[in-house]
């Protein structure tokens, strides 16, 4: 099937599905006080090979239609995969049966009129492929043996092909009904390299809204060879406080755990170490966080949250200032807030800083004498209190070059102390996700070794 006959099938399919969504809601209204549906329906292949050999081929087309309705502060939900009129029927029996189990909480309920997408702009999300198993196959052997030329590398962990679009409707009883369709597309490998006894494993992807967008087979495959041998006879450091310098694909962690720190739950839970932190400096005054919805084609683009909110471009962090919690209605009512259209995670965050830009090799030089950490593994970090110890591997760093490879040390330190110690913000930006974020270098850095 053609790209063009692909568009024009998931354009009908979603009128279709807004026909299905709208019904169901005049369905359930006269039942209840306010009632939201939503559908996601997904088409995709995923292909994976290993050593030049097909593993796995998979086909999908999903959906599933979602119901919740609200009466006398009480709230019910339910689910359907069938999309006939018979099972929404039932499935709409269900989600009301279910809420007369459910306690009264009054802080349930729709959003605000006012903060509804009614007029959702087009973000140009649509690039869907045509899906051919052949073209699949022959991307994800490409990348493998790009990577297996090398003849450090003795195995490989697989190459992985994957290619979806999706069409999301969402209505609710106070007339917002609206939808857009997406796609998503990545191609990844993971190879083993040894070097006398030591074997070292790593990978490189890449991933895009557009197909056309993709860094080529040969680029990832490079990428995973060339990022697994830069590890071969790694070494153990003592223990020590020195600067750190996080690249920047694990840079983005860094600001992920800000995400969780700011968000509505862990607020009003009071289980976050940035509580009470709106109008308080958590970062240098001269680092700035952008949220941009909008931004075309973008990973983290959206016109509206998965409550129908709408989104808006703001900063998350300014000169420094945490300017906003990321509130969904429910943890908005809570707090007696306002939501910020954070229902279901963020959105484009850009890290900037407002002093000189540096490449990577520049922020090394920055560093001067250190630790580059590449890769992190674990799950040391304590949104309650900010602790942060993680294990990690990377490189030592003097006279700003790099060295010798590294492994087996523990990176420890307060998210809190950490984020206010940032010297600086490289333009190495990773592009693919919802965090665009250069290298982040930090000064002193608890690092545990032998």
């Amino acid at each position: 099937m053609s790209i063009e006959q692909i568009k024009k099938d998931a354009l009908t399919q979603k009128e279709n599905l807004s026909a299905i969504v709208a019904h169901a809601i005049e369905q359930a209204k006269p039942r209840v006080d306010s009632v939201e549906v939503s559908i996601n329906q997904s088409t995709g292949i995923s292909i994976s090979t290993r050593m030049g050999e097909t593993e796995n081929v998979e086909f999908n087309s999903d959906g599933a239609l979602g119901i919740t309705v609200y009466q006398n502060q009480r709230k019910g939900s339910a689910s359907t995969n069938d999309l006939s009129p018979q099972a929404i029927a039932q499935t709409i029996d269900m989600a009301i049966n279910i809420m007369q189990y459910t306690s009264p909480d009054p802080y349930s309920g729709l959003g605000d009129v006012d903060l509804m997408a009614f007029d959702a702009p087009d973000l140009d999300l649509f690039y869907p492929s045509d899906l051919n198993v052949d073209k699949a196959i022959e991307q994800a052997r490409q990348a493998e043996e790009a990577a297996l030329a090398y003849p450090e590398i003795i195995n490989s962990d697989g190459s992985y092909f994957g290619s979806r679009y999706g069409i999301y409707m969402y209505g609710n009883s106070l007339g917002m009904l609206n939808g857009y369709c997406a796609s998503s597309h990545s191609l990844s490998c993971s190879v083993i390299a040894k070097q006398d006894e030591q074997m070292e494993r790593n990978y490189a992807f890449t991933s895009s809204r557009d197909i056309g967008d993709l860094k080529s087979p040969l680029w990832v495959g490079q990428q995973a060879a060339e990022k697994t041998i830069a590890h071969l006879g790694a070494r153990q450091i003592e223990t020590m406080q020195v600067p750190v310098l996080f690249s920047a694909d694990v840079a983005v962690g860094l600001i992920r755990h800000l995400v969780s720190a700011i968000s509505g739950g862990a607020i009003y839970r009071k289980s976050s170490f940035l509580l009470d932190s709106v109008g308080k400096t958590v970062f240098p005054s001269w680092l700035t966080i952008l949220e941009d919805p909008f931004i075309l084609k973008g990973i983290g683009s959206s016109p509206f949250d998965s409550e129908g909110t709408k989104t808006v471009k703001r900063n998350i962090i300014e000169q420094g200032i945490l300017q906003t919690y990321l509130l969904s209605n429910y943890s908005a009512r809570k707090l007696g807030l306002k939501s910020t259209g954070h229902a279901g995670g963020i959105h484009n965050w850009l890290v900037s800083s407002s002093q000189t830009d540096a490449d990577f090799n520049a922020m090394l030089a920055k560093l001067d004498k250190g630790v580059v950490v590449t890769s992190l593994m674990g799950d040391g970090v304590n949104n309650v209190t900010g602790d942060y110890s993680r294990g990690a591997t990377g490189f030592w760093v003097e006279n700003g070059q790099i060295q010798y490879p590294i492994n087996e040390f523990t990176v420890a330190g307060n998210l809190k102390d950490m984020y206010q110690n940032i010297v600086a913000i490289g333009n190495d930006l990773e592009t693919r996700s919802n965090i665009q974020c250069g290298s982040i270098l930090i000064e002193n850095i608890s690092i545990a070794g032998r």
